[in-house]
């Protein structure tokens, strides 16, 4: 809805619910379901034991004897989020299972079909993506609020604070959500002040997700990282491990390309460039407005709202107040910070992370197999969502510096 096209009194321009988003939880599913109806055990019983399933080998076998089951008992939209995570768990499992070397061309009928209609019905790619990943995949451990994932991979303690740090940084941003629809508001209303309180909130709420961000170093190993989760991330498209992408038995005899698991589908930092004005190279904008193809339509919908929206940067660039150009320049310049500091864990957890697997593999007796955590050398320059990681996230950081206001 663009802002002020109506007659009738709406709390904001934006109402949160109508892009399912929520008050407290922004972009995060809230209090996503745990388990699937009956019918569906035969599902669950896979997803809550892929570790052992895949370090023994044996996910494969246990995908082939699986019954074919309808989608048509699951109803609502939490028990399709927890329908695609726990299918989308189960297919980054089995297609990456033994490793880059040991991929399949054909994901199975009983899976592939059940796959593809949930992810129809959510309007969602069939792999995993951020949405199942991070967005729909936690619970409360216990009421004193300690969280947990609901399906895991192989990874252990790593792979379940991979998850969790980036969950709170999801949730940090809630604040900054927020203060975006009060911005647009404040635009359509010319109410200087509520604007420049709004990008005071805006730029703690970036600053806050970078706080967050910093707990990956006390959650994560970077050698688990790079050399048992990261393939599970991977997709089949720009992928030099499935070149051809994969066929989805019953649902297509050509092959299809999907991008692995990326940081760029998360939707918050998409909402904030759009608000900010923040414009990247034709490269960068090409491979975002792709991811953009990974979250759920509501939110992706949300993000084409802003970009409808008054423009903030003229706004602020006609009005000629110092406070409200100090302000907007405070939210890019802790957008950029943002930026740099994801560049900083992709660093340690990626390319210093390669640099020392390459030395190991070089070592005689090197085990093999994915269960023995032999790194991927595949993605060893790219992301798991198939961009050339260094060059785009450098880009995409000096192009927000880019969209200060210069006195």
């Amino acid at each position: 809805m663009e802002a002020g096209d109506g007659t009738e009194e709406t709390p904001l321009p934006l109402p949160l619910t109508r892009f399912q988003l929520s008050e407290e939880y922004g972009f995060l599913l809230p209090d996503p379901l745990t388990e699937l109806p009956a019918p569906y055990g035969p599902w669950m019983e896979i997803a809550h034991d892929l570790p052992q399933l895949i370090a023994s080998h044996r996910l494969r076998s246990q995908v082939h004897q699986m019954p074919q089951l309808s989608t048509q008992h699951l109803r609502g939209r939490e028990e399709l989020h927890l329908a695609h995570l726990v299918l989308s768990f189960i297919t980054m499992g089995y297609l990456w299972q033994e490793g880059e070397e040991g991929t399949v061309k054909v994901l199975p009928r009983n899976l592939a079909v059940p796959f593809w209609e949930v992810s129809q019905a959510l309007g969602l790619p069939p792999i995993l993506s951020h949405a199942d990943f991070v967005l729909a995949n936690w619970k409360r451990k216990n009421p004193n609020g300690n969280l947990d994932t609901i399906i895991s991979l192989p990874g252990g303690e790593s792979l379940r604070g991979f998850i969790l740090v980036t969950l709170l940084v999801e949730k940090a941003a809630v604040p900054g959500i927020k203060a975006v629809v009060q911005a647009i508001r404040a635009i359509v209303q010319l109410d200087e002040e509520t604007l420049h309180k709004a990008l005071q909130e805006l730029a703690e709420a970036i600053g806050d997700m970078s706080k967050a961000l910093k707990q990956m170093h006390d959650y994560v190993d970077p050698a688990v990282f790079y050399a048992v989760i990261r393939i599970f991330l991977s997709g089949w498209k720009d992928n030099p491990a499935m070149p051809d992408g994969l066929i989805y038995e019953g649902v297509s005899d050509e092959p299809m390309a999907y991008s692995g698991g990326s940081a760029a589908q998360s939707t918050v930092l998409h909402a904030f460039d759009e608000l900010l004005g923040i414009r990247h190279s034709e490269e960068s904008t090409a491979f975002l407005h792709r991811m953009r193809g990974y979250m759920p339509p509501p939110h992706r919908a949300f993000v084409e709202a802003i970009r409808r929206a008054p423009s903030l940067k003229q706004h602020v660039l006609s009005s000629g107040d110092a406070r409200l150009c100090a302000a907007f320049n405070q939210c890019v310049s802790a957008l950029a910070d943002f930026r740099s500091y994801h560049i900083t864990i992709v660093t340690k957890y990626i390319a210093v992370a390669a640099a020392k697997a390459k030395a190991r593999r070089a070592e005689p007796g090197d085990r093999a197999g994915p269960s023995a955590g032999k790194p991927p050398s595949a993605l060893e320059a790219k992301g798991t969502g198939g961009s050339h990681i260094f060059s785009f996230l450098k880009s995409v950081r000096d192009t927000t510096r880019e969209g200060m206001i210069s006195a």
